[in-house]
C-alpha cells in the first residue's frame, strides 16, 4: 500500500517539473510551420490585390486600352516572329482581363502565387524561412508598381503579367531538372532542350533557366564533380551559342547587341534608366542564391521560436515597407489616369468633381480635359478660370509628352482627327498597336468618310474579347453614314473639325498647337465658333481676341454672353481704346470684379510679387483678369 504523499512533498515535486518544463525548449510542430509557411505569401498578395484593385483602379484599365490582344492565328504568328514572343503573346493575353480590373488582379495574383509555390518547390525552401519568398514576390510586384509614365513608353506588351508568368517558367524548368534521373545525361540533355527550345518562346528567362540548372548541378547529391562541371559547361555553352546562332539563322531582325536580354522590357528613351532594371536585378539575385544554397531534406525544425519570430516579423516590416516606399504614388498621374477613363465613357460633371478634388498643382493634362469637359456641358466660358491653374510636369524621368499620355483623345475630341490618327500611326509603329490605336483610327476614318479604312479597324475590334461589341456598333456605322450625325459623341466633333482637311506639324506641343489652330480659323458653325473665341481668348493677344469677337458675336444673338469672354473684352476695351465697349450689355458683376481688382492691385503693389500673386488669387482667381496678369510663363508638355 502506497503511503500517502505529504503536501511539502507533492509542493517540492510540482516545484521540479515547473522547472523541468522550463528547460524543456517550446518548439513548433511542422504542421503550424507549413501553415505559416502559406499564410505570409497569400496575405501580402492578398493585402497587394486589394491595394491593386482599390487604388490602382483606374491604371489597371488604362493598362489594358494599352495593350492588344487578337484571337486570330496572323496575331500568334506575328508575336513569334521576335524572340521571346510566346512570352507577350501570354502577357497580352492576361492583361486584356484588366478590362475588369478586379477579373486581372485575381489572374495576377494567381500567377504570384504560382510562382511563389515553384520557387519554393524548386529550391525547397524550408517553412521555417518561408519569408524568403516574400523577397521575389515582392520585387515582382514592385516592378508593376513602380511604373508611372512607362505605361505609354514600354514598346514590350504584357508587362504586368511577363515577369510572373516567365519567372515561373524559369523556375518550373530548373525544378524539372533537378527531378530528373541522373543515368542517360538526361539532366545533360534537358539543358540544351530547354535553351534550344525556350529562347525563341521566352527569350533571356530560357538562358536564366539554364543558369539555374549550372548552379544547382553543383547541389545535386546524386551527382560527382565531373558530372556537375559537364553540365555547368553545356549550360554555358548553350547560354553563350544558341542565340547567336538563332540572330544569324532565324532572329536577325533583333539587334544584335540585345540578344541576350530580349524578353526583358527596355526603359530607354533619351537614355536608358537604368534605374528601373534593379527590381529585375535583385529578383534575379534572389533565385540564383536560392539555387546556390539549395540542400536536399532540410531542417525544419524551429528551436527557439521567439527568435525566429522576431527575425520573421523584422524581415517582414523590411520588405513590406520597402514595396510600399518605391510604389509610385504621384497624384497628378493616378488624377489624370481617373479623368481620361471618365473623359473616355464621356462622363463629363466626373472629370470636374475629380478635379476639384485634387489637392496637388495640376498637371496641363489635367487642365486640358478639364476645358474639354466644361466645353461639352456648355460652361467653359464662364467656369474654366474658377479651376486651379498648373503646369505640374509629368513625374517621370524623362519628359513625358501630352501626345503620348491623353493627347490623341484630346485631338480627337477637338475635331483635329488626321493628328489623332497621324500620332496613332507614328506610336503604333514606335510602340507597339494597341486597342487604343483601332479605335481612334476607325472614329478619324468615319468622320473623314474612309468607309473602306473605318472597314480595316472594325475587323480588327470584332477579334478583341471586350471590343468586338464596338466594332459591332460602327460597322452599321459604315453602312449607313447618317447614324454618324446621330452619334451623341461623333456629331458633336464632326462640328468641330476644321474647314480645310489637311495637316502639319504640331511640335509635340499639344495644347500650343490647338490654341494657335482654333485662335485662327473662322467658321460658320456656332459651336466651332464657340471654341476659337475661347482659345483666341487664351491667347492674350488682344488683336486675335478682336478678331475672332467680331465673328463670334452676332452668332451669339440674344444669348446671354460667357462670363471669362465679357471679362477680357472689358479689360482689353480699357487697356487699348480702340475698341468701343460702352455700348455691350457687360454684367454688373463683371465690372465690379474688374474695378475691385485694378483697386486692389494698386493698394498692395508695393508688396512682393508672391505674396501679391497669392492675395490676388484668394480675392480673383476665378477671373479673367487674374488669369492675364499673374499666370504667365506656363509650360506645356
Amino acid at each position: 500500500m502506497n503511503k500517502k504523499q505529504n503536501p511539502k512533498q507533492k509542493q517540492r515535486q510540482n516545484i521540479h517539473q515547473k522547472k523541468a518544463a522550463a528547460k524543456t525548449p517550446l518548439r513548433l510542430s511542422e504542421k503550424t510551420l507549413r501553415w505559416i509557411s502559406w499564410l505570409l505569401p497569400v496575405a501580402m498578395v492578398a493585402i497587394v490585390g486589394i491595394v491593386l484593385v482599390s487604388y490602382e483602379n483606374d491604371l489597371l484599365h488604362r493598362v489594358q486600352e494599352l495593350n492588344l490582344f487578337l484571337y486570330t492565328s496572323l496575331f500568334f504568328k506575328q508575336k513569334l516572329v521576335l524572340v521571346g514572343g510566346f512570352l507577350t503573346y501570354l502577357g497580352t493575353y492576361f492583361t486584356q482581363f484588366f478590362y475588369h480590373p478586379t477579373l486581372g488582379v485575381a489572374m495576377l495574383c494567381a500567377w504570384w502565387l504560382l510562382m511563389v509555390f515553384v520557387i519554393k518547390k524548386a529550391f525547397q525552401i524550408p517553412e521555417k524561412w518561408t519569408v524568403a519568398l516574400l523577397v521575389p514576390l515582392s520585387l515582382a510586384i514592385l516592378i508593376n508598381a513602380d511604373l508611372g509614365y512607362w505605361i505609354y513608353y514600354l514598346k514590350q506588351h504584357g508587362h504586368f503579367f511577363n515577369v510572373p508568368i516567365a519567372t515561373t517558367v524559369a523556375v518550373a524548368l530548373a525544378w524539372l531538372y533537378r527531378l530528373l534521373p541522373e543515368k542517360f545525361f538526361l539532366r545533360t540533355i534537358f539543358i540544351v532542350v530547354v535553351v534550344a527550345v525556350g529562347y525563341p518562346l521566352f527569350g533571356f528567362y530560357a538562358l536564366f533557366a539554364a543558369l539555374l540548372m549550372a548552379i544547382l548541378a553543383w547541389r545535386l547529391d546524386d551527382y560527382k564533380p565531373l558530372r556537375s562541371g559537364i553540365d555547368t559547361a553545356v549550360a554555358l555553352v548553350a547560354i553563350a551559342v544558341v542565340p547567336v546562332v538563332y540572330y544569324w539563322t532565324i532572329y536577325n531582325q533583333t539587334n544584335i547587341v540585345n540578344i541576350y536580354n530580349t524578353g526583358l522590357p527596355f526603359f530607354k528613351k533619351d537614355k536608358l534608366y537604368f534605374a528601373y532594371y534593379i527590381p529585375f536585378i535583385l529578383l534575379f539575385a534572389s533565385l540564383v542564391a536560392m539555387a546556390f544554397f539549395y540542400r536536399k531534406n532540410r531542417d525544419s525544425e524551429v528551436k527557439k521560436p521567439t527568435k525566429w519570430a522576431f527575425s520573421q516579423v523584422v524581415l517582414l516590416a523590411v520588405i513590406v515597407a520597402s514595396v510600399w516606399h518605391f510604389w509610385y504614388k504621384d497624384e497628378n498621374f493616378h488624377t489624370e489616369l481617373s479623368m481620361y477613363r471618365s473623359a473616355v465613357s464621356q462622363q463629363w460633371e466626373d472629370i470636374l468633381t475629380t478635379y476639384r478634388e485634387h489637392d496637388a498643382a495640376p498637371s496641363r493634362t489635367m487642365w486640358m480635359m478639364k476645358n474639354l469637359a466644361l466645353s461639352r456641358l456648355g460652361r467653359q466660358g464662364d467656369e474654366m478660370y474658377r479651376y486651379r491653374n498648373g503646369d505640374t510636369p509629368p513625374n517621370a524621368p524623362f519628359i513625358a509628352r501630352m501626345t503620348q499620355c491623353g493627347g490623341r483623345f484630346i485631338y480627337f475630341n477637338y475635331g483635329l482627327v488626321n493628328y489623332c490618327y497621324r500620332w496613332c500611326m507614328e506610336d503604333g509603329v514606335e510602340l507597339g498597336w494597341r486597342v487604343e490605336h483601332l479605335i481612334f483610327m476607325l472614329k478619324s476614318s468615319l468622320l473623314n468618310g474612309e468607309m473602306d479604312v473605318a472597314k480595316k479597324y472594325v475587323d480588327l475590334l470584332k477579334k478583341t474579347k471586350y471590343y468586338a461589341e464596338m466594332g459591332e456598333k460602327y460597322e452599321a456605322y459604315i453602312a449607313n453614314p447618317k447614324l454618324i450625325e446621330k452619334d451623341p459623341e461623333l456629331s458633336v466633333i464632326s462640328h468641330l473639325m476644321p474647314p480645310v482637311n489637311d495637316i502639319t506639324s504640331d511640335q509635340s506641343l499639344i495644347e500650343i498647337f490647338l490654341i494657335n489652330h482654333f485662335a485662327h480659323h473662322y467658321s460658320d458653325d456656332p459651336i466651332f465658333q464657340e471654341q476659337a473665341m475661347l482659345f483666341a481668348m487664351q491667347t492674350k493677344d488682344i488683336k486675335t481676341f478682336w478678331s475672332q469677337f467680331y465673328n463670334y458675336g452676332p452668332s451669339l444673338g440674344r444669348k446671354h454672353m460667357p462670363t471669362h469672354l465679357q471679362e477680357a473684352a472689358y479689360l482689353y476695351g480699357h487697356l487699348e481704346k480702340d475698341v468701343e465697349i460702352g455700348h455691350m450689355p457687360f454684367d454688373k458683376e463683371v465690372i465690379d470684379n474688374y474695378n475691385n481688382f485694378m483697386a486692389t492691385a494698386q493698394q498692395f503693389k508695393s508688396l512682393p510679387e508672391p505674396e501679391l500673386k497669392k492675395l490676388m488669387y484668394d480675392r480673383f482667381g476665378g477671373t479673367f483678369y487674374y488669369d492675364y496678369f499673374f499666370t504667365r510663363g506656363q509650360h506645356s508638355f
